[in-house]
């Protein structure tokens, strides 16, 4: 029965070798009419990246540097999200703030001790963000003046489970603008006047 195939040769495995992991599609550019999931990563096409609330804020940064983003969910041991923990707040001055406090160096603060937890959040829902468009997401995370938002959807057995993630720094790339030009603007009008200068 396998005497049509030949096995194949096995090769040594070099140490230090590397793993493949799931990268984030090359970015399509939006418009601000663009459907919304243009601009979302989707968690169930891109693996999240995550880090353990004990683990260290150095270790949450080198994780962000390593896979490109600017926020990490924060999971426990079952993978179960605790929060979330953003660049700004790995090197800002809450490692700091919490060193003193606590009396060790700022190489021992936890992720636990600068992130957001889940109870602090407010994110959208998949259906509204289905509908939506790009310009919608945009006005939304100016409003809030957050650089992030999470993205939630349920299923049939009413289980609610983080779908995506909106960046305002991939957005503000996918639109072909610079983020000193969105900072900038202060209204949606003027963000639209900057697109069409283009």
């Amino acid at each position: 029965m396998l005497r049509n195939y030949a096995p194949l040769p096995f090769v040594a495995l070099p140490n230090g070798t590397s793993y493949a992991q799931p990268t984030q599609p090359a970015l399509d550019r939006v418009q601000l009419d663009s459907p919304a999931l243009d601009a979302m990563t989707d968690l169930t096409r891109v693996a999240a990246v995550i880090v353990l609330a004990g683990d260290t804020v150095d270790e949450a940064h080198r994780r962000m540097i390593q896979r490109g983003v600017r926020l990490l969910l924060v999971v426990d041991q079952d993978r179960k999200v605790q929060g979330v923990i953003t660049s700004d707040a790995v090197l800002g001055e809450g490692p700091v703030q919490v060193a003193v406090r606590q009396g060790i160096h700022r190489d021992e603060v936890l992720v636990r001790d600068v992130m957001s937890p889940c109870a602090a959040l407010q994110v959208l829902n998949f259906e509204q963000v289905r509908s939506a468009k790009v310009g919608h997401i945009v006005a939304t995370l100016k409003q809030a003046g957050k650089q992030h938002v999470l993205v939630v959807d349920q299923s049939e057995k009413n289980v609610v489970r983080l779908r995506g993630i909106f960046s305002m720094t991939q957005i503000v790339r996918q639109l072909g603008m610079t983020i000193q030009t969105l900072s900038i603007a202060n209204t949606f009008a003027e963000i639209e006047a900057q697109l069409s200068h283009k």
